[in-house]
């Protein structure tokens, strides 16, 4: 069974709770029996989470060699220069490690996203923008660490797509979830 859960913000991408956490676990949103997510999200990060009950189906979408595509929106604070974005696209070296090289590009609007809750903090002096991302590898906090490495902290990250797998055809409010049929499991890049 391969699910698609959009993760709202404040979500920890696992099911049993941290002591001390101020956030809420995967347990409270009526999932399917033995699935686990694939990959994960950071509580302060929304959007497309997979979860699955097949272990080979984990191994396939997370194996580095395969370069298996993530796309995400990430409103940075201020508006990165055109030589920004270019470094941000050949990779930049985060934690003695240099990412993989990226697709970037600013949008010109913000995306038709739900608001979140709680809102992003709003800074009257301080300007921001969106970036759609398109990243073949997952490490902890790469975008958000990406970004801060080209002097553009984000403030809201929202994965849209998982292969070609995107999260507005599927018409999930946040919290929401539901089993994907065969052909969004090819979309996902779930071969069978």
């Amino acid at each position: 069974m391969l699910v698609a859960f959009n993760k709202p913000y404040g979500v920890l991408s696992q099911f049993t709770p941290e002591p001390g956490s101020r956030w809420r676990t995967l347990a409270g949103f009526a999932l399917p029996p033995q699935v686990y997510p694939i990959g994960r999200l950071d509580a302060d990060s929304e959007g497309l989470l997979l979860l699955t009950d097949e272990a080979a189906l984990v191994e396939r979408l997370l194996d580095p060699k395969r370069g298996h595509p993530r796309g995400y929106f990430a409103q940075v604070e201020r508006i990165p220069a055109a030589d920004a974005l270019a470094r941000l696209a050949d990779g930049v070296v985060i934690g003695g490690y240099k990412t993989l090289p990226c697709r970037v590009r600013r949008l010109a609007a913000a995306p038709p996203l739900p608001p979140r809750d709680p809102p992003v903090r709003y800074r009257k002096n301080v300007s921001d923008c969106w970036l759609a991302l398109e990243l073949t590898e997952g490490k902890n906090r790469q975008v958000r660490r990406m970004t801060a490495a080209i002097g553009h902290p984000t403030l809201r990250l929202v994965r849209m797509r998982i292969g070609r797998l995107e999260l507005p055809a599927l018409a999930l409010k946040p919290g929401d979830w539901r089993k994907l049929d065969e052909a969004e499991r090819q979309a996902a890049g779930a071969r069978g």
